[in-house]
């Protein structure tokens, strides 16, 4: 087969790859490795790499990253991360985190395999890979769903079949973006969980809203308590604030909340169960990973 018929196979398989109508990054990347031929995995200088230019996550955690750049002192980067040809250089398609820890290892250099993605494309897996591999924070999340649904002029519910996620979750997260940006801070920074931040979403008046942000974290409020004040008639409000259900006791609920903000989820405990709710077997997957449970093929 000529190179250009090779081209044109493995840009039909790129194709396959996001025809599906719910993705799954961890298949699209595995399949990429998998069929790539090792001589086609190439040496690029990381002076020459730029981050995805619809990279949504804005933190990075430090420590996490140092520990990676350890490893990658001592293992090397164990594989190859996914780029596309730009301009200038190239831009990362999956693998920021072991770009940033190669820098910090001190590498010049580092193993990737290049794919002709598009536009479209190259947002579906910037997302993906921090959606269901990185755990964004809600409002990283937030703005990555309305960048995507504002340039593909695409619904709320499209965002959900596509990204594997309930319809209730992206309008949850979507309503964080009408917070005051202070506010929205507070979130990005882990001050402030999404479970508060749902419920100052519902209020009208910014001033209001800030000012029980504030009280959220020198008071440690709790959901409960903030949905108490929220109802009241001094609350401006865009609509009612339903109260939790469910009735369980206050040591219940310091697991509940503390479990909720490790998994990125809502959980439930009562009778002697603990119930985490999931949207796709993605989600599941990220779930167990977070809990460490590691399950063998």
């Amino acid at each position: 087969m000529s190179q250009t018929n090779q081209r044109k196979a493995l840009g039909k398989g790129l194709e396959q790859l996001f025809s599906s109508e719910q993705l799954d990054f961890n298949q699209i990347e595995r399949e990429i490795v998998v069929t790539t031929p090792e001589s086609e995995v190439v040496s690029i200088p990381l002076s020459e790499i730029r981050s995805n230019p619809y990279q949504p996550r804005i933190h990075f955690d430090e420590e996490a990253l140092n520990e990676l750049a350890s490893s990658i002192k001592e293992h090397g980067v164990l594989e190859p991360i996914i780029v596309k040809k730009s301009i200038k250089g190239y831009e990362i398609v999956a693998g920021e985190r072991r770009t940033r820890a190669s820098k910090l290892a001190g590498k010049d250099k580092i193993p990737a395999i290049i794919k002709d993605f598009d536009d479209r494309q190259m947002m579906e897996i910037a997302l993906l890979e921090n959606i269901q591999r990185e755990n964004l924070s809600p409002i990283e999340e937030a703005k990555g769903y309305k960048k995507f649904m504002d340039t593909y002029n695409v619904t709320q519910e499209d965002v959900a079949k596509r990204f594997g996620k309930s319809r209730s979750h992206i309008t949850n997260l979507l309503g964080l973006l009408s917070l005051p940006k202070e506010v929205q801070n507070d979130v990005l920074d882990g001050n402030i969980t999404m479970s508060h931040a749902r419920v100052l979403s519902k209020m009208y008046n910014e001033d209001q809203i800030i000012d029980l942000s504030k009280k959220i974290k020198e008071k440690n409020m709790s959901v409960r308590e903030l949905e108490d004040i929220a109802r009241g008639g001094d609350i401006e409000k865009k609509k009612p604030i339903k109260k939790t259900v469910g009735i369980v006791t206050t040591k219940h609920k310091v697991y509940e909340n503390s479990m909720r903000d490790l998994i990125g989820t809502k959980v439930s405990i009562s009778s002697n169960k603990i119930t985490i709710p999931y949207d796709s077997l993605n989600d599941l997957d990220r779930i167990m990973e977070i809990l460490g449970v590691e399950i063998s093929d």
